[in-house]
């Protein structure tokens, strides 16, 4: 099996596992706790035009900040905790629901907290080629993205006899094994200060949590929900 790290785009027609740590992943794979479906959108009225015509909590942000107008904003726990009988939920994000869309394969979706069960779920389903692939900030690295990776890396070797890692993949796997110095990635990382500045320091301690969750979303039809065995 062929295991690769990518940024932003996907170089396997195979399995693709989107990372966007802080936060849009760990959103969405809490946020599965209590809604049947998620639908990414790219742009905050595309989301309002999908509530008037369907229903759903809206919910995103933009440069971190809750969307005005909006039912909730991008934190893993408050999308969780947010008491609604809707099961739908739309969400828009600045960089991890951008990625989606562009991928050609089966994909998944990974962060630290399902790390575990991603790995195993991608180690399952895959033919011959998984590409972890950070969502990144703007078309750039994040350090909270390789880190969350690395610990799906480590994740899908461990559920794989045989496997070829890219040189990228490896340095990953390396940069997370510490726990200790991960966490304090993700807490240093330009995403991790700016969330901190903005009040959302309790979102990057969510976000750091490993393997808390069993949840593995899966993208089909342009929605994500929970993937079946």
């Amino acid at each position: 099996m062929k295991v690769t790290l990518s940024l932003e785009t996907t170089i396997s027609d195979d399995v693709s596992i989107m990372v966007d740590a802080l936060r849009a992943s760990t959103t969405i794979t809490l946020a599965l706790n209590n809604f049947e479906r998620i639908i990414p959108c790219l742009t905050p009225e595309e989301a309002i035009s999908i509530k008037e015509k369907n229903g759903g909590v809206i919910a995103g942000e933009r440069n971190g900040k809750k969307i005005e107008g909006f039912d909730v904003g991008n934190s893993p726990k408050s999308v969780e905790e947010y008491e609604t009988s809707e099961k739908t939920l739309i969400l828009t994000t600045t960089n991890g629901t951008r990625i989606l869309e562009n991928m050609d394969s089966k994909v998944l979706v990974g962060s630290l907290i399902n790390a575990k069960a991603v790995g195993e779920s991608s180690a399952k389903i895959a033919e011959n080629h998984i590409d972890v692939v950070m969502a990144g900030v703007k078309g750039e690295f994040a350090l909270e993205d390789f880190l969350a990776s690395g610990e799906i890396l480590y994740q899908i070797c461990q559920n794989l006899e045989e496997y070829e890692l890219s040189e990228l993949a490896k340095a990953a796997i390396m940069a997370s094994r510490d726990y200790n110095s991960l966490k304090s990635g993700f807490y240093n990382s330009r995403s991790g200060k700016h969330l901190a500045k903005i009040g959302y320091k309790n979102d990057v301690t969510c976000c750091c949590q490993k393997n808390i969750s069993e949840n593995v979303a899966v993208y089909t039809n342009q929605e994500l929900k929970l993937i079946k065995d």
